[in-house]
């Protein structure tokens, strides 16, 4: 398998001997904000069922935590 560069703006991907992508080649930093970005995507998913609090509710809740 070898590299194709696709661009100063694309990202590098792993093709095979037919030239069909089969993996991609991104920076430790890209990756590392896509995994928070999706960690992010699952807590709003996760929590979605929940009911919505007020803003209101919230500061009386934070002030009473000791948090404002």
């Amino acid at each position: 398998m070898k590299g194709v560069n696709m661009g100063p703006q694309a990202h590098e991907f792993v093709v095979d001997e037919q030239g069909k992508k089969k993996a991609i080649l991104l920076p430790i930093k890209k990756y590392q904000k896509l995994m928070r970005d999706l960690h992010d995507l699952a807590v709003v998913a996760e929590r979605k069922p929940e009911k919505a609090v007020s803003l209101e509710a919230m500061k009386k809740r934070l002030k009473h935590d000791d948090v404002l």
